[in-house]
């Protein structure tokens, strides 16, 4: 009879492993990432301490940089996207620069690993017309739609992510110093000013809406769905969409646009890119200057669309 074979993948050296464990420990525990965040660097480490440990490697103080482009080359062959191998690679160098401050290595064998190549996308854009537009667009004569006011003045004028706008808890607004407390990414909160157009919207809806909205086991969330629980992101995603479609946009809006419309009207207004980006929460100021390049490109379409020389006026 033939021995059947095991589709489980060789074990990792436990020189390899262990180390990595503590370095999970480490994003979870000291940097309070988020436990998908968490599991999508396990996945990637994971698969490039088996690839060493199938070179021979039984220590990370064993790896080279060898060891990671013959790695990216084979995710080259499985059809690996480019940003799924800069994710990567990324993963990897987090990795490797904790193992120098650990003691673990003496040298960082990421230095000179060369990324895929690739544009990365810029979000769309919407002018501060179809911004305000979009605001006044549900009907305000329902607690519905007094809600979902609220709610996107809210998140256009303080810039937040869906998963915190629906996150919200009613001690999360301070209307007295106009300000929002919002639990972000990793767990982090930050502090963000509120418009004074939200604070108006938001005072309505805590005066008529919410309570329509309310029911007996309501508890703690600040927008309410018409069942009196807490908002869903597919909900709020629904009711930005129709208030698109009610405001005559034709480009095709998602939250995570009226994001990028604060961000961009901020730096277009003359805000700075470090205040931006401590509004936004970003960790990393490289995030949010994928902002100035969307403000760079609306220059230049401008200039090409209205400057009597620009490109395609001039005869």
């Amino acid at each position: 009879m033939a021995r059947r074979t095991s589709s489980r993948p060789p074990a990792t050296p436990a020189g390899l492993s262990e180390p990595l464990e503590a370095f999970l420990a480490h994003l979870s525990l000291e940097r309070g990432l988020s436990r998908l965040t968490v599991s999508a660097y396990e996945s990637d480490l994971t698969d490039f301490a088996r690839h060493c440990g199938r070179a021979g490697r039984a220590a990370w103080t064993d790896v080279t940089l060898a060891d990671l482009e013959s790695w990216v080359k084979s995710m080259h062959r499985r059809g690996q996207a480019p940003a799924s191998l800069a994710r990567r690679l990324s993963a990897v160098r987090s990795l490797a620069s904790h193992l120098v401050r650990a003691g673990l290595r003496r040298d960082d064998f990421t230095e000179l690993a060369k990324g895929p190549r690739f544009r990365r996308r810029l979000p769309g854009r919407l002018t501060p017309e179809e911004a305000a537009r979009i605001m006044t667009a549900p009907d305000d004569r329902t607690p519905l739609g007094v809600r979902d006011r609220a709610m996107l003045e809210l998140m256009y004028g303080s810039g937040l992510r869906i998963s915190e706008l629906c996150g919200l808890e009613l001690q999360s607004v301070d209307e007295r110093e106009a300000v929002v407390r919002v639990r972000g990414k990793g767990s982090k909160d930050r502090v963000v000013p509120v418009s004074e157009a939200a604070l108006k919207a938001l005072a309505r809806y805590l005066a008529e809406a919410r309570p329509a909205l309310a029911r007996p086991r309501t508890g703690s969330a600040l927008f309410l769905s018409a069942r009196g629980t807490a908002i869903s992101r597919k909900t709020f995603w629904l009711g930005v969409r129709a208030a698109a479609r009610r405001a005559g946009v034709e480009a095709p809006v998602k939250p995570h646009l009226l994001r990028h419309a604060f961000a961009t009207h901020l730096l277009a207004g003359g805000a700075d890119l470090r205040s931006i980006q401590e509004m936004l929460g970003h960790a990393d100021i490289s995030t949010t200057q994928i902002y100035a390049s969307v403000e760079r490109s609306a220059l230049a379409d401008s200039h090409r669309r209205h400057h009597p020389r620009g490109r395609g006026r001039a005869s």
